[in-house]
C-alpha cells in the first residue's frame, strides 16, 4: 500500500490545532498573562506568510465557516437551560452587554484615530 496523501482540510486543521497547542504550552511554560489560544493565533499569523501553511489553513477555515451555525447550538441550549437566571438578571445582562459593546466601539475608534496618520483637509 502506498502512503496516503493528506487532504488540505486535514492539513489545515492540523496547523490550527498545532498553533493552539503551541500557544497553550508557551503560556504555561513561561507563565504569560496571555491566553494560550491568543498566543497560538499570533503564531499562526506569522506562519500564514508561507503558502504551504496559508492554503491548507484557508481550506480548513472555509469548511469551518460553512458550518458556523452549528457553533450556536451549545449557546442556544445554554440559554434554554438557564432561562430562570435570564429572567432574573436579564435586564442587567442586557445593560452590561450594550454598555460594554459601546465602550469597546469607542475605545476602538479612539485607538484607530490615534494610530492613523493625520491628513490635511482636502482643498476646495
Amino acid at each position: 500500500m502506498g502512503a496516503m496523501k493528506a487532504t488540505p482540510l486535514l492539513t489545515g486543521l492540523t496547523w490550527l490545532l498545532l498553533c493552539q497547542s503551541a500557544g497553550e504550552a508557551l503560556t504555561r511554560l513561561v507563565h504569560l498573562g496571555l491566553p494560550g489560544p491568543v498566543l497560538g493565533m499570533l503564531l499562526l499569523v506569522v506562519l500564514l506568510r508561507w503558502k504551504a501553511v496559508r492554503e491548507p489553513v484557508g481550506a480548513a477555515a472555509d469548511a469551518l465557516l460553512a458550518h458556523l451555525s452549528l457553533l450556536f447550538v451549545p449557546v442556544g441550549v445554554g440559554v434554554m437551560t438557564h432561562m430562570a437566571l435570564l429572567s432574573q438578571y436579564g435586564v442587567r445582562l442586557l445593560v452590561a452587554l450594550v454598555l460594554s459593546t459601546w465602550i469597546g466601539l469607542i475605545v476602538t475608534a479612539l485607538v484607530l484615530r490615534a494610530a492613523l496618520p493625520r491628513t490635511s483637509a482636502p482643498k476646495a
